[in-house]
């Protein structure tokens, strides 16, 4: 499989969760909440109207796997998709889970700083064990 500059940012492979077609999703090493993803798109695109049809058409399945597969992992209250490609220029999404309470994993806390307004993503941690929540993650994966 062919990798981009952002894959390989956000950790590809030893963060994938899951890979389709088109798009990649990844657990984001910096937890701004816990279960935070990166959905990176394969196309070599730094516009995201210049992503491919094929692209745009998985993407429906793509995001409903998502979403149902971080409710399995842990019930969220919202979900918010920022795309910023601000320093990583490729078409991605930062994929937030939202919740109103702290969250634990491993015995690590991982509060929504800006719950809830704007996701805080200053205030990301690397969890300890990145491949035990990714593998957590994976283990909840519904497509």
């Amino acid at each position: 499989m062919n990798t981009n500059p952002t894959m390989e940012k956000f950790g590809y492979p030893g963060t994938l969760i899951r890979e389709y077609e088109h798009w990649c999703v990844l657990l984001r090493p910096a937890q701004a909440t816990l279960g935070a993803l990166v959905l990176v798109c394969k196309d070599e695109a730094e516009a995201f109207s210049d992503i491919s049809q094929n692209a745009f058409a998985e993407l429906a399945a793509v995001t409903r796997d998502i979403e149902q597969s971080l409710q399995a992992f842990r019930p969220y209250k919202k979900i918010n998709y920022l795309m910023l490609m601000m320093v990583d220029k490729v078409v991605h999404f930062h994929v937030l889970p939202r919740y109103d309470s702290i969250q634990a994993f491993n015995n690590e806390d991982y509060p929504d700083q800006g719950w809830p307004a704007v996701p805080d993503l200053s205030s990301a941690t690397t969890p300890s064990d990145l491949e035990a929540l990714a593998a957590a993650v994976r283990s909840c994966w519904v497509g």
